[in-house]
């Protein structure tokens, strides 16, 4: 099919890549404007952009679909499909029109639940035990149009959002793949229940609760692994933890109940695996007591 691609972070890059490879033609790639980044606050393209750029496909990086030049220009591609992951821009029904059959997104949950922005994460940190990609025609509404194709995964005890983001990625390359290869589409409307809403990470979020379930901080901090991370204070320190698992235990919220970093919870306690000081690599825990002293008794904030 003649094809433009919309996305702009990792997740998108393995999707536009399978459809390059399966022979489609994409006429342009879609992607946000490089953004400052760093210390030094250079403007950095996104990972799809630079993709684009490395296979020599047009580019595009538009800060607004509403300019009616961008959607002059998108018209005039005379496109079979445009196939849209994690663009990070809402395209207003004008854009939506344009393509013979229409805007596919790949959405990254099994709709209806989990539309939004960051539905791995909210997946993971919500405690469900399976989440999937949607292939989905797109409408005005946020992630609400009809559904074309869809592929269930269970999510692993030893899941972060970093491990699932991969596989997700992978499977929803190849279901888009096998969507685009049968050429006319049968839709299935969502259903009206069951819908949640998979709201953008905010900082806050990732400071630890001790006050909370051992079950609920370990699907919190593996649903914010590797990105943002979610951190405590130890002695002062914020220090991030990217994995840990529940066990038996109790204590005071925060009390550490051994000598391996084994920390009391509102119930039950929590094994802490890995973890990452500021300016440091992640590191296991013994590694990271190796360098830093948490007796126990000693109180995580």
């Amino acid at each position: 099919m003649r094809l433009a691609f919309m996305g702009t972070p990792d997740f998108a890059v393995t999707v536009l890549t399978a459809l390059a490879d399966a022979g489609h033609e994409v006429v342009c790639v879609y992607s946000q404007p490089p953004r400052p980044a760093g210390r030094g606050k250079v403007l950095r393209p996104s990972p799809v952009q630079a993709a684009a750029e490395a296979r020599g496909f047009a580019l595009a990086t538009p800060e607004s679909f509403r300019d009616p030049a961008v959607l002059t220009k998108f018209a005039a591609l005379n496109l079979d499909a445009a196939v849209v992951v994690a663009f990070g821009q809402i395209l207003p029904q004008a854009a939506l029109d344009v393509p013979r059959l229409g805007c596919l997104n790949l959405h990254a949950s099994l709709l209806p639940r989990w539309r939004g922005a960051a539905p791995i994460q909210r997946a993971i940190m919500a405690g469900d035990a399976e989440t999937g990609v949607c292939v989905m025609q797109m409408d005005a509404g946020l992630d609400t149009g009809p559904v074309l194709a869809r592929k269930a995964m269970p999510i692993r005890p030893e899941d972060t959002a970093g491990t699932l983001h991969d596989r997700l990625a992978k499977i929803g390359a190849a279901l888009m793949v096998e969507t685009l290869a049968m050429g006319t589409f049968a839709t299935t409307l969502q259903p009206k229940t069951g819908i949640t809403y998979a709201a953008k990470i905010d900082k806050a979020e990732a400071r630890i609760d001790w006050s909370r379930s051992a079950v609920e901080l370990s699907a919190h901090i593996r649903g914010l692994s590797p990105f943002p991370g979610a951190w405590c204070e130890i002695a002062g320190e914020r220090v991030k933890l990217l994995m840990a698992q529940p066990e038996d235990g109790e204590g005071a919220p925060g009390e550490v109940l051994d000598d391996a970093l084994l920390v009391a919870c509102g119930s039950g306690a929590l094994r802490l695996i890995t973890l990452q000081r500021a300016g440091k690599g992640p590191m296991d825990a013994e590694t990271f007591l190796r360098g830093f002293a948490v007796p126990r008794g000693a109180r995580l904030g």
